[in-house]
């Protein structure tokens, strides 16, 4: 005996039916609320931002003073201030503090529990990782505003490339960051303990700032040394963001800063989305 079962007049049953078959949000939805929601987390304790501004204007103050005056010598055929020099730097290895820190956040939502909850819900597990990437990134630039001005205004932050190749610059920055965020990311989706992952963040910061271009020019470097900073991604980014705002010839440095950042950048989604998809 076969029953056949007839949606009533009012399409009640059809309202039920499209309530079971509900595929969540779109994409674009997903990744704008939960990037607003990891924008607010950050807002809602203001020691983060008072702690994310100050750890840069910090570095800043001193790598200006100290190395400003033993320096001079050396730059002096690229510009006549260090701050000039310097800047575009600091503002490409700050973005790189910021994203170990979007792989030890990644990490404190998967222990609090907050992904646990994501997975009960329609929402494509990629979307979390776009969201955290794009409200670190906001985040960064925020930073990398303030730099800029406290640099300006403390420090006679003044290049010669003007304000078109600092926002150039400032762009270049972000992009680097962003695509190191992914990386950092794919780490963390695969270590997902804390403390492993500020180990592995600092082991590889510190060899991309020391040994590159950020600080001293690769000259002056000692010969090993400068060998390795010469096949180190953060060179090409370094001198890049210099080049475009210092106005000198920019060549093919910020073509391959920009291939080199896009080479990370999809490596690291895709080892991202991959580790994230395992079970917590």
């Amino acid at each position: 005996m076969t029953t056949t079962l007839t949606a009533p007049p009012d399409g009640s049953a059809g309202t039920e039916h499209e309530r079971r078959n509900w595929q969540g949000a779109s994409v674009w939805t997903q990744v704008t609320v939960l990037t607003g929601r990891s924008l607010r987390a950050v807002l809602r304790d203001p020691r983060i931002v008072v702690f994310s501004l100050l750890q840069p204007l910090i570095m800043l103050t001193l790598f200006s003073q100290v190395f400003g005056k033993a320096l001079m010598g050396s730059i002096a055929s690229q510009t006549d201030s260090y701050i000039n020099y310097l800047m575009p730097a600091i503002l490409v290895t700050t973005g790189i503090g910021a994203s170990l820190q979007s792989g030890v956040g990644l990490i404190t939502d998967m222990k609090n529990g907050v992904l646990g909850r994501f997975r009960a819900l329609p929402i494509r597990l990629g979307t979390v990782l776009v969201a955290r990437s794009l409200a670190d990134m906001f985040r960064t630039a925020v930073q990398l505003v303030v730099l800029l001005l406290a640099a300006t205004v403390l420090f006679g932050f003044a290049p010669e490339g003007g304000l078109t190749g600092t926002i150039s610059a400032w762009l270049l920055a972000l992009l680097v960051s962003w695509s190191l965020t992914w990386v950092f990311l794919a780490i963390a989706s695969w270590v997902r303990k804390e403390e492993v992952m500020q180990s592995v963040g600092f082991l590889a910061m510190f060899p991309l700032m020391f040994a590159s271009s950020a600080f001293v020019p690769l000259d002056a470097l000692p010969g090993w040394l400068r060998v390795v900073a010469r096949i180190n991604p953060l060179t090409y980014a370094v001198d890049a963001s210099r080049d475009l705002c210092l106005a000198l010839p920019v060549g093919s440095g910020v073509w391959s800063a920009l291939g080199t950042s896009a080479l990370l950048l999809v490596v690291g989604a895709v080892f991202a989305v991959r580790g994230f998809r395992r079970p917590l």
